[in-house]
This record gives C-alpha cells, structure tokens and sequence, in this order.
C-alpha cells in the first residue's frame, strides 16, 4: 500500500523566485560589470599608460587602476634599478613576428566587441529589470547599493 501523495511545490512559483532572484543580483552587480566592461576595453590598446606622445587623463589612468589593483590612488614610486641587458637569442623570423601581430589586433578587435557588447547587454538588464519587474524600489535600491558600495570601499 501507498501513502498519501505528498504536495508538489508549484513549479511556476520556483521559477518565479529564481527569476526575481537573478533580477536582485543583476541589478547589485550591473554597476561594476558595466565599470570593469568598459575599463577593460580601453586597457586592451594600453590607453590608461602614458606612452610616448600621449598622456591619458588622470581619471583615466586612476579607473584603470582600480581595475587591475583595486586602489584609486598610486603609491609613490621607488627609484628604478638599471636595466639589466638581456640576453640576445636567436632572431625571430619577420613573418612570424607580422602573424603574430596580426592575430593580437584582431584577437583585441574581438575583445573590445565582447566588453562593448557586455555593457550594453547589462545595461539592457537593468532597463528591463527595471520597466518590467514588480518590485522597482528594490530593484532602484539594489542598483545604487551596487554603485555605492564599490566607490566606498576604493575610497577607504
């Protein structure tokens, strides 16, 4: 003999909470996706390095720090060892060299459609997230939390 059925939980509700679920992080983690997205971009062409006949703005290079060591300001700079000499190896073939630097331009050109296309994706995210979620208080609280929370503990 069996006992009585046990009650299922409604499966429609279940995706409900895991939605509302993904809704909450989503909007807590669009700020920093959409900053490291586009931080990311601009680092892939070295534009947050002084190069020789450039010199990127200050908030520039500040936001690329946060993003590769997570501090807003850099410590001061101790006095450079000379340069050790480097050995000389065997010399690389030119076409291998052309190979090489082709697909890193076009491995970058990939990358930078990929950080671009990340930020927008987030930030159509939070735009449906936002327009078509129940709860649009929260969901304005999480994002701000998200925004806020970061800048707070880089400035600490």
């Amino acid at each position: 003999m069996t006992g009585p059925a046990k009650p299922r939980a409604n499966p429609a509700l279940r995706l409900a909470l895991i939605r509302r679920i993904h809704s909450w992080l989503g909007l807590f983690i669009a700020p920093s996706v959409v900053f490291f997205a586009l931080t990311g971009a601009y680092q892939l062409y070295g534009l947050h390095e002084s190069q020789p006949g450039y010199q990127p703005a200050p908030l520039v290079e500040k936001l690329g720090r946060v993003h590769m060591k997570q501090v807003f300001q850099a410590k001061p700079k101790r006095a450079a060892e000379p340069a050790k000499p480097k050995a000389a190896g065997p010399a690389a073939p030119a076409q291998a060299e052309k190979k090489t630097e082709v697909s890193v331009t076009i491995l970058k050109a990939v990358f930078l459609i990929v950080a671009l296309g990340l930020a927008a994706s987030t930030i159509l995210g939070v735009w449906m997230a936002q327009a078509y979620g129940r709860d649009k208080r929260t969901g304005w609280i999480l994002l701000a939390a998200g925004a806020v929370l970061p800048i707070l503990l880089v400035a600490l």
